[in-house]
């Protein structure tokens, strides 16, 4: 298989997922750091317009959205499971409700006025301005709301209190006895409130919870090697997709068709291309640009809609 290639910035909660995840697979990886915020022209060229973070690129093959990239590394290496045998619903059930109320929670407490002045406070005011109005148009459109600050400072200790329950009568370390997806999935959004000292308490004060998300972030994060976007683009460029099974025509859409593909929560940014398959899990488009060459865009059918250009 390719060498795996992932786009990503530091503070990214969902990238901090996913190099988790690269970690748990022991896996060697290329770094390529970009923007926190649009414009992203050379990760553009490779998505299309994609705007969340992170991506995983491996040859001229694209993959959006850490729910399928979890997947595409236990197509790389089975074992560990991320999706344990006879667990494959509960631990996928349980991750995609992290990632989304406990994500939604997250981020309504890490941007309360209190946090934000601390996690901001060293970024100028212009490039603040910058990065607000960003959010405010990632957070647009598509059918998540923000939690407000009173209602997740209610919330939370609920969450929290279970998942403290939960662990402390587990048989075994991770949240389903072995780690999983699920446990990656709500590792992330906890890492992401104690990067501050205000929101640090809100995980602190639950001693299970604490020592099992460090077990988790103990597994690392693999081993990344540098690797510019220009490099990248190269590598997408001199490579070809990876063979596709046949496409059954179904689901209203044939293959070669124009369509385009766009989150449904948030980022609902839509990427055109070419319909070539509709998988078990995935929808994949074929686009062509001038620096990254022929792309096979991959998405989850979960969380994403398709639609036919011209309708």
């Amino acid at each position: 298989m390719s060498e795996l290639i992932l786009h990503h910035y530091a503070a990214s909660p969902f990238a901090q997922k996913a190099r988790l995840l690269l970690g748990f697979k022991g896996l060697a990886w290329h770094s390529v750091h970009i923007p926190p915020m649009m414009p992203k022209p050379e990760l553009t060229a490779l998505s299309g317009g994609y705007r969340k973070t992170p991506v995983l690129q491996a040859g001229a093959d694209i993959y959006c959205d850490t729910a399928l990239i979890a997947r595409r590394l236990e197509q790389e290496k089975s074992a560990p499971a991320l999706f344990p045998l006879g667990q494959e619903l509960v631990v996928s059930a349980f991750a995609a409700w992290a990632d989304s109320v406990v994500f939604q929670h997250a981020v309504s407490l890490v941007f309360q006025p209190e946090s934000a002045a601390v996690r901001f406070a060293k970024m100028p005011p212009e490039m603040l301005k910058a990065f607000v109005a960003d959010r405010a148009g990632l957070f647009s459109g598509g059918s998540a709301t923000r939690v407000p600050a009173e209602q997740a400072l209610l919330q939370w200790p609920v969450i929290m209190a279970r998942l403290e329950q939960q662990l402390q009568h587990e048989q075994g370390d991770y949240l389903f006895g072995k780690p999983s997806i699920a446990d990656f999935a709500l590792a992330h959004s906890l890492w992401f409130l104690k990067a501050t000292p205000v929101t640090a308490p809100l995980v602190d004060a639950y001693p299970a919870v604490s020592a099992w998300l460090q077990r988790v972030l103990d597994f690392g994060q693999g081993t990344p090697i540098e690797m510019t976007a220009e490099q990248a683009l190269a590598v997408a460029k001199g490579a070809e997709p990876v063979a596709l099974p046949e496409f059954d025509s179904g689901f209203g859409f044939s293959k070669g068709q124009r369509v385009t593909v766009a989150a449904t929560d948030y980022g609902v940014d839509p990427v055109e291309g070419e319909l070539v398959y509709i998988g078990a899990e995935e929808l994949v488009v074929r686009r062509e640009d001038p620096r990254a060459g022929v792309v096979h865009v991959h998405f989850p059918r979960i969380g994403f809609r398709i639609e036919a250009v011209g309708q």
